[in-house]
């Protein structure tokens, strides 16, 4: 039999454990932050857990002094504590703001909340196991978890937890009192899970609300290309000496009050979208196309001084095109974008060549002199 004919009965099984794996994986190892204000949200996160280990450390060495046992179960907790107490403020070394911007800000809260089980478990086991109180404090490194940590990440944090307490703790003994407690976490853990499920959701929504209002203030509603503010603004990056070579064409249509005089402000509105997409179709990606206002568009493309002209040229054509129906042409001014310009200069001047192809008669392309 020709083993192309064979069909491969594992292929579906295993391409989607590799995705139930790698949706787990994102989902516990997810940005943190993408913005200086989260980055800081984490580094005060960072500092209120410093702050708590410090002090249940500080409470643990009070109980260990304050209450009866044996020498080695008093100096083990000294130990345990004193070494939360002196490793905790060693996080506050670190550049957490950077660490929050990709997946290394995961694997030190993931490694923090596995360190500090690992104490918890530990002193718990040697004050006395499930008769200890000291297993309580990983109900506070739970709700730590919970006010930002990704819900997955609270889930298996909570049950690694439980497990300790279980198998630490309890010793393994699963009486009444055991099974309760760990009922009790693996509750808790849910309840963690949804508070933080409920500020990520939170979180992204308010995010999104943003990158739309910035879209909204940016974008020109009626043909969906870029406003004036937002036009200076890239042309003022462009100005920059590492930005490379860019140039500026101002576009301004001939006949177009016309249009609206003839047949009304519905048919212009569609005369300037149909420009905008004529545009748009002639330049690349990485050029922006603008409507200033009214019907004066620009382009800004990156390209050599002596590619500005042509560029204008099939621009002034496209416009052509689509407006050999209404009588629509464009009147193209040109200018290079010189290093250190304002976005305001390379405007003006583009604005002159502008005027000097109006004056000439329209529908014809005027390149500025640098």
């Amino acid at each position: 039999m020709d083993d192309r004919t064979v069909p491969d009965r594992r292929s579906p099984r295993g391409n989607g454990g590799r995705g139930r794996r790698a949706g787990l994986r994102a989902a516990l190892y997810r940005q943190l932050a993408a913005d200086d204000d989260r980055a800081a949200y984490w580094v005060r996160h960072v500092r209120l857990g410093v702050w708590l280990t410090e002090v249940s450390a500080l409470a643990v060495i009070g109980y260990a002094l304050l209450t009866p046992g044996t020498p080695t179960r008093t100096v083990v907790l000294l130990v345990l504590a004193g070494t939360a107490v002196l490793a905790a403020p060693l996080l506050l070394v670190l550049p957490v703001a950077a660490m929050v911007r990709d997946r290394r800000g995961s694997l030190l809260f993931y490694g923090w909340s596995l360190a500090v089980t690992g104490l918890v478990a530990v002193g718990s086991w040697v004050d006395g196991g499930a008769g200890s109180p000291l297993y309580a404090l990983l109900f506070i490194t739970l709700g730590f978890l919970a006010v930002a940590y990704p819900p997955w990440g609270v889930v298996v944090m909570g049950a690694v937890m439980t497990g300790a307490y279980l198998v630490c703790v309890a010793g393994g003994g699963l009486d009444a009192s055991a099974s309760f407690i760990g009922v009790v976490m693996g509750t808790y853990t849910v309840l963690c899970a949804m508070a933080s499920a409920n500020q990520w959701e939170s979180y992204e929504r308010q995010q999104l609300l943003l990158r739309t209002s910035e879209v909204l203030a940016a974008t020109d509603p009626l043909t969906g290309c870029l406003n004036r503010r937002a036009f200076l603004d890239r042309l003022d990056r462009a100005a920059d000496p590492a930005a490379g070579g860019w140039v500026v064409c101002l576009v301004d249509l001939d006949g177009f009050k016309g249009v609206n005089d003839r047949s009304g402000h519905a048919a212009g509105d569609a005369v300037l979208r149909a420009v905008t997409a004529a545009l748009s179709g002639v330049v690349r990606e990485t050029d922006t196309v603008a409507r200033l206002g009214g019907d004066e568009f620009a382009v800004l493309a990156e390209a050599a001084p002596d590619e500005g002209e042509p560029l204008a040229t099939r621009l002034r054509d496209a416009v052509a095109a689509v407006g050999a129906g209404s009588g629509v042409t464009a009147s193209i001014g040109v200018t290079v974008v010189r290093p250190g310009d304002e976005g305001h200069e390379v405007l003006g001047r583009a604005d002159q060549a502008m005027y000097r192809s109006k004056g000439a008669g329209g529908n014809r392309v005027t390149a500025l002199a640098r």
